[in-house]
Order: structure tokens, then sequence, then C-alpha cells
């Protein structure tokens, strides 16, 4: 079982648009197999910061999981409006110890 760490630094004063747009893309995402596990924003640590947090049985599954959503044209006309509030972003994949 693997978990897939998505974190994005969201721009100055743009978290509740972020926000607002994490409940939209959900509908997008959330369908058998492709759901986010879990959305986290800071408390400590920097400022405007906004976690996607899922796991998976492999490292092929999100794989599949990418290939599949990414060509979904909804997904695209929505990450169209969430790239503009983002300033950078980063992905880590772990395996989870049982």
């Amino acid at each position: 079982m693997i978990l897939v760490r998505e974190q994005f630094q969201v721009k100055f004063g743009r978290m509740k648009e972020a926000l607002g747009l994490v409940k939209e893309v959900g509908k997008i995402m959330n369908l058998p197999g492709h759901q986010i596990g879990r959305v986290c924003t800071d408390l400590t640590g920097p400022f405007y910061t906004l976690v996607f947090e899922s796991t998976f049985n492999s490292v092929g599954d999100f794989d599949k999981r990418e290939g599949d959503v990414t060509k979904n044209k909804e997904w695209k006309d929505w990450y169209a409006k969430f790239m503009p509030l983002i300033e950078s972003g980063r992905r880590e994949i772990f395996t989870i110890v049982e």
C-alpha cells in the first residue's frame, strides 16, 4: 500500500478560493478507485499550504488513476482554474508500513 501526498503552496490570500475548487474536484475525482482520501491545510509551517493525501494498492494503480483523470475534460477545465492560484507544488510517495 502506498500514500501519495500532493502539497501545494497557494498564493497569498487565495486559500478560500482554492478550497472552493477542491470541493469541485471532489465531484470529478471521487469515482470508484479515484478518491482523494484527505485534504489538509497548514496550522504551522509555510502559510497557505494545501495537501491532498490518497492511498493506492500500488504505484501502478496510482499511475492508472493519473492517466484516467488527466484525460478527463472536466478535470482539465478544473485544473485551468486551480493552477493560477498555486505558487508551487510537490508530490511525495511513501510505502505504508503496517
